[in-house]
């Protein structure tokens, strides 16, 4: 079993009548790239719907206006404009719904949205009336905290579910589990377990692997271990994961969920990490490569003399 399936375009293009613009880009404080697909979209025929928020403050017709949820429900694709944030902001809540995602890239680095907004519409053709693309899958890590033997919060997370203190600078202690066996004790800042999608995200920066895509794999990651011999560990993807934490841990803490959703708990409670029942459906260009984006996001291209 592979973290990421493939699925032919031909499955899925004559589904695509109706196509969700959502994400709020910060460098487009106009929305004027929503409003020009809204319309663009709608002359070719489609159903376009817009999130909430966005299409009120384009005043376009309230049919179509709606929820994410209401997204996920109604559309057969959902444009994401931004960046990678607006992305993941976006994707944990349309990945229980099945619907691909695809993304025009308006933030920095854009490891997840794929088209360049300068050919965007040319690029939308190409997928929308020529059926160039494909559909991939990616696995999300589900945290779960346990209190007194009942599960008291839960969030996905497509990056990366990060343990630390609540309180900046703080080392805690713990242990970890996994498959319920006894793994490793660690005294630092935090662990990151990492998707092989946020391989390239926090887990990067802390010194983890670069997991490809097709990786049915979760590393997990060190953050500023009280040790020189604490190094990242990548184990099967379908493990599960149990993290207590000793007695003396007296500040609060937090499982952070792409570094937009935080659960906190206190050191009595366990937390659980493990696969999660969702997958994240990304549409690529049919010409998409991700070592061409790996090398040219981080800058690994060099002409050879």
């Amino acid at each position: 079993m592979t973290a990421t399936n493939f699925i032919d375009s031909k499955q899925l293009i004559i589904s695509f009548k109706t196509i969700a613009l959502v994400g709020r880009p910060r460098h487009d404080v106009n929305l004027q790239m929503h409003k020009n697909l809204f319309y663009w979209l709608s002359e070719r025929g489609y159903q376009v719907l817009v999130e909430q928020e966005i299409g009120e403050r384009l005043a376009l017709p309230t049919n179509n206006l709606a929820s994410l949820d209401d997204i996920g429900r109604l559309a057969h694709l959902a444009i994401v404009i931004g960046g990678d944030g607006n992305m993941l902001g976006r994707a944990r809540v349309l990945a229980k719904y099945n619907i691909p995602l695809i993304g025009i890239n308006r933030g920095n680095l854009g490891f997840l949205t794929d088209i360049d907004p300068k050919n965007a519409y040319a690029q939308l053709e190409a997928c929308l009336e020529r059926g160039e693309f494909f559909v991939e899958e990616r696995f999300l890590l589900e945290a779960s905290i346990e209190r007194d033997g009942e599960i008291i919060a839960q969030g996905n997370a497509i990056n990366e579910a990060v343990i630390h203190p609540a309180k900046i600078a703080h080392m805690i202690d713990f242990h970890v589990y996994i498959n319920d066996k006894s793994a490793f004790s660690q005294r630092s800042d935090g662990l990151i377990l990492s998707t092989p999608t946020g391989s390239t995200a926090y887990s990067l920066s802390a010194g983890g692997p670069i997991l490809t895509p097709q990786l049915n794999a979760i590393a997990l990651v060190p953050m500023f271990p009280h040790t020189l011999s604490s190094r990242p560990l990548v184990i099967d993807g379908d493990s599960k994961i149990s993290v207590r934490f000793a007695e003396y841990n007296t500040s609060q803490l937090e499982v952070g969920c792409d570094s937009q959703v935080a659960l906190s708990f206190t050191p009595d409670d366990i937390v659980h990490i493990t696969k999660s029942q969702n997958k994240l459906r990304l549409l690529h260009l049919k010409n998409y490569n991700y070592y061409n984006v790996l090398s040219t996001k981080l800058g690994w291209f060099k002409n050879l003399a």
